[in-house]
């Protein structure tokens, strides 16, 4: 894994990419929980939140640098 990702002559952070994905992904995972009712489950919503994002970002960066 690189420093920097060249997008059209800006250089990005890596981090900065996978943390975008990582966002996205986690807006689909909220979705899902959320249509199947899980959320009744949790005693705090954001925290449990922020704790899937952590999650989610980790398995990125692993396939990234995979």
């Amino acid at each position: 894994m690189s420093g920097e990702i060249d997008i059209y002559g800006v250089f990005v952070p890596t981090l900065l990419v996978l943390m975008v994905a990582a966002f996205v992904l986690t807006g689909a995972v909220r979705f899902v929980l959320a249509r199947i009712g899980f959320y009744k489950c949790v005693w705090h919503r954001s925290l449990f939140n922020l704790a899937v994002y952590v999650i989610v970002l980790w398995g990125v960066v692993a396939l990234a640098r995979a």
